[in-house]
């Protein structure tokens, strides 16, 4: 979804979640569901509704008025957004002075959870008297990148806010935060777009995106992307960036299986242990009698045993934990080749 989290701007799905959500009268919020449905742009758009001067009911935050425009320009003062050092600096939210001096003299290196000293400064500020308007917001995203000190530095303000606050939490894994975390939230779960909705949406982003502005696209391409994406509109529009032809999608998994990962050299390796997953993922559907979700039938290999379908998956789950990691990514590489060859070859 756009970073921009204008009213007006946001995806139909998302927009009747603005409205029902601005209903909500509880101080705290926690956006939750898998990656990709929108959960930050959602989590903005609902912050910046509920420091707007003139919120709609309807819309959502004016999109005219000082407030609006200090959050979209990352300035205002009742807003205190908590999110990784790495996630601010790549959506433009400033950090603190003296991490932002750290990093730049090479001293400390952007954090890709967010940091206690982070949430620390996320209470002291709940502590002081709003600026403007008649409430102030901390937002926290991706909320699970809190680690247990974080997590235990906020609950105490999360539990007794003080005055006029509110809480936006969004996670893309609601399972890994602290129970007592969850527990003083409303929990709002994100609804999936229906499929000609958000091929609407993604044919009108594509038109709209620089690096795809004046390809038409044809419906099968939309289709392919969106079926690619598992249903997420976002991660369509990413595979739409990437290129990807219906034909190079649906020929990946065999050629996975005989070992040519030549389509894939230029991706990045969670890309491509994302598509390992997805073909796991169809071959054991598919073995257990299921209709697959990322390719047809058709385009998969012959599903082997389902006991080895269980440990490649076990050992995919494994290279998760690490695919952020600085290994040498022609080694990475080669290892899963190697292991996706042994297990989908013909026995």
């Amino acid at each position: 979804m756009n970073e921009q989290a204008d009213a007006s701007r946001l995806p139909p799905w998302l927009q009747r979640q603005l409205v029902a959500l601005q209903q909500q009268r509880g101080h705290a919020v926690l956006l939750s569901g898998p990656a990709g449905l929108g959960q930050y742009p959602l989590a903005l758009a609902l912050a910046r509704a509920w420091l707007c001067e003139a919120p709609s009911p309807e819309q959502g935050a004016c999109g005219r008025c000082a407030s609006c425009h200090a959050v979209d320009v990352r300035t205002h003062p009742d807003l205190f957004v908590l999110m990784p050092e790495t996630l601010a600096l790549e959506l433009g939210w400033p950090l603190d002075e003296r991490t932002q001096d750290k990093i730049d003299k090479k001293e400390l290196k952007p954090g890709k959870f967010i940091r206690v000293d982070a949430t620390r400064e996320a209470v002291a500020f709940t502590q002081f008297t709003r600026s403007r308007g008649a409430t102030k917001v901390v937002l926290v995203y991706p909320a699970d990148r809190l680690n247990m000190e974080s997590a235990n530095t906020l609950l105490k303000t999360l539990e007794e806010p003080p005055g006029a606050l509110r809480f936006v939490l969004a996670t893309e894994a609601a399972h890994a935060l602290l129970p007592t975390i969850r527990s003083r939230c409303q929990q709002h779960a994100l609804e999936w777009p229906a499929q000609p909705e958000a091929l609407d949406w993604l044919e009108q982003a594509v038109q709209g995106d620089p690096a795809l502005a004046g390809k038409p696209q044809s419906r099968e391409s939309l289709a392919t992307w969106l079926l690619a994406a598992g249903g997420r509109p976002d991660e369509a529009l990413a595979l739409a960036r990437l290129g990807l032809t219906t034909a190079a999608w649906s020929g990946l998994p065999r050629s996975v299986a005989r070992g040519d990962w030549s389509a894939l050299a230029d991706w990045a390796p969670a890309r491509q242990l994302d598509l390992l997953h997805k073909i796991c993922h169809d071959l054991m559907v598919l073995a257990s009698g299921g209709l697959p979700r990322f390719f047809s039938s058709a385009d998969l290999p012959p599903p082997p045993r389902l006991s080895a379908l269980l440990q490649w998956q076990k050992a995919l789950q494994q290279a998760a934990r690490t695919v952020e990691h600085p290994f040498n990514a022609g080694l990475q590489q080669e290892a899963w080749a190697g292991l996706a060859r042994s297990v989908l070859a013909p026995h």
